[in-house]
């Protein structure tokens, strides 16, 4: 079954690049809806698309996209921003907010596809200007996380899914997710929320969990 997204764009060009783009991916991907505001994401058939692409500066402006990106976050969207804004504050909180991926304009189809195909697969992706920004910005605050937090987190990043892990190290899915909580819980009481793999894939690099050369 291909992959389905909905793309906010609002510029025609864009949106038909985006479509050639995911007609010749594999595994296929199927652009389901598209338009210029975020409305589209909430309208049969974009309202059940396995992914959101979005441009944060839709109309010119920049200016709501936090409360756009948050809302479709909330409602358990996963959501690739495609911008052309390129800055490490931008790119952050986006994270913060959490976003699946974020992918500059300038970084064209290759990394578009591939965040497409791991965020309909539920994988972290990390596309040039993302991890550019997540090594750049060093946050003071680490929480102290156990040898087994750490061992989980490692193996999550590179499976799909918690049932992988737990075969791994045999143990349950369940035991998987506990250990999960306790390590988003913990970068939540230093102040650096993780709601996403992403998210917790950003603060795992940061903090020398996992070495960027490694992905």
């Amino acid at each position: 079954m291909a992959i389905s997204v909905v793309v906010i764009d609002d510029h025609p060009a864009i949106t038909a690049g985006i479509r050639a783009w995911y007609a010749q991916a594999t595994p296929a991907i199927e652009v389901v809806a598209e338009g210029t505001t975020p409305d589209v994401a909430w309208s049969p058939p974009g309202d059940t698309a396995d992914v959101v692409v979005l441009d944060l500066n839709l109309d010119g402006t920049a200016s709501s996209y936090q409360h756009t990106v948050r809302r479709l976050v909330d409602a358990g969207r996963r959501v690739i921003v495609y911008t052309m804004r390129d800055g490490q504050d931008v790119a952050m909180s986006c994270l913060d907010l959490g976003v699946a991926a974020f992918v500059t304009k300038a970084e064209g189809h290759e990394h578009l596809v591939a965040a497409t195909v791991a965020a309909a697969e539920n994988r972290p992706y990390l596309p040039p200007a993302l991890a550019g920004a997540i090594a750049a910005n060093r946050e003071p605050l680490r929480p102290q996380l156990s040898e087994r937090e750490r061992e989980v987190l490692e193996l999550w990043f590179q499976s799909e899914s918690k049932q992988l892990v737990a075969d791994r190290m045999n143990i349950t899915p369940r035991t998987v997710g506990t250990y999960l909580d306790r390590v988003r819980l913990k970068y939540a009481n230093v102040g650096r929320p993780a709601p996403t793999k992403a998210a917790l894939l950003a603060r795992a690099v940061q903090d020398g969990i996992v070495d960027l050369g490694e992905l």
